[in-house]
C-alpha cells in the first residue's frame, strides 16, 4: 500500500538567538522549537496530506508568532485541501490571520512569514509557496526547484538575496497575496525537499543534491533510514557553512 514518509528537523542555526521557523506535517506541527535529530513520520497515501515550512521574517517583530500561526492553520485545514483553489484560499486566510493577529498587539506590527509546501494526493501533488522558502523535486540526477522565489533579481556576482517581494503579513496594512501553485502527477518513489532559506542560502543546490545522493547510497536501499540520514547531513552542511539563519527542512518520499 502506498505511503508517505516525511523526515524533518528544525534548528536555530549558529547565529540567530532563537528559532522563528515552524513546520507542518499532516496534523503535526513544530513551532519555533529545536529538534536535536530528524523525526520521521509515516502516513497512508489517501486523504490530502500537507507538509510545509513557514519561516518568520527576520528583522520584523514576532516572526515566530507569524510562522506558528501559519503552521497551525495549515495543519487544521490540511485534510480539506484537495485542489489548487482550496490551497490558494487557505493561504489567503493565513495572510489575513497574520494581519489580524498583528492588529491586536502593537508589538507585533508588520510581523510576517514565508511558506512553502506540498499537498500529497493519491495521484498528484500540489506545490505551493509565498516568499523564498522552497520546494524541490529530488531525482537521481538533480534537484529541480518547483517553487518560485518571491525575490527581486539577483545582483551580478550574488547567488542569493535576503529581500522578499511577497510574504504572509509583513507590513503594517493588509496586503493581498498571490500564491504560487502548480500540480504534478505523483507516483511511488517520488521525493521532495521542502526547506527554509537557512538551508539554501549557505548551501548551493548542487551540494544539497550530492548530500542526499550520498545518504541514499550509504543507507543501502533502506528508504526511511536514507531520508533521516540525508536530513541530518543537509542540516550539517548548513551548519558547516556558518549556520547564518534558522534551518528547517522536510524530506518527503512516496513509498510502497
Amino acid at each position: 500500500m502506498p505511503y508517505i514518509a516525511v523526515s524533518a528537523l528544525s534548528h536555530e542555526g549558529l547565529v540567530r538567538e532563537h528559532n522563528e521557523d515552524s513546520l507542518t506535517v499532516g496534523p503535526w506541527t513544530l513551532c519555533a522549537t529545536v529538534t536535536g535529530n530528524p523525526q520521521t513520520l509515516l502516513f497512508p497515501l489517501g486523504d490530502p496530506c500537507l507538509v510545509a515550512v513557514s519561516d518568520g521574517l527576520g528583522g520584523h517583530p514576532g516572526g515566530e508568532v507569524a510562522s506558528a500561526l501559519v503552521a497551525r492553520r495549515l495543519a487544521a485545514g490540511g485534510p480539506e485541501l484537495a485542489s489548487e483553489a482550496a490551497v490558494r484560499q487557505i493561504l489567503r486566510e493565513c495572510n489575513s490571520a497574520v494581519f489580524a493577529a498583528a492588529e491586536t498587539d502593537p508589538g507585533l506590527t508588520s510581523m510576517g512569514s514565508t511558506v512553502a509546501g506540498v499537498v500529497l494526493l493519491p495521484e498528484s501533488v500540489i506545490v505551493f509557496n509565498v516568499g523564498d522558502s522552497r520546494v524541490y523535486e529530488v531525482t537521481d540526477e538533480r534537484l529541480r526547484r518547483v517553487s518560485v522565489d518571491d525575490s527581486p533579481p539577483l545582483e551580478p556576482g550574488h547567488r542569493t538575496t535576503s529581500m522578499v517581494t511577497q510574504t504572509l503579513g509583513g507590513s503594517s496594512r493588509l496586503s493581498p497575496v498571490d500564491p504560487h501553485l502548480c500540480t504534478a502527477p505523483l507516483a511511488a518513489g517520488d521525493r521532495y525537499l521542502i526547506c527554509s532559506d537557512g538551508l539554501t542560502d549557505p548551501v548551493p543546490d548542487e551540494e544539497l543534491h550530492g548530500v542526499i545522493r550520498a545518504a541514499s547510497e550509504q543507507a543501502e536501499g533502506m528508504s526511511e533510514r536514507a531520508d533521516g540520514r540525508a536530513a541530518f547531513e543537509l542540516w550539517r552542511s548548513a551548519i558547516e557553512a556558518g549556520g547564518p539563519d534558522n534551518i528547517t527542512l522536510a524530506l518527503v518520499r512516496i513509498g510502497e
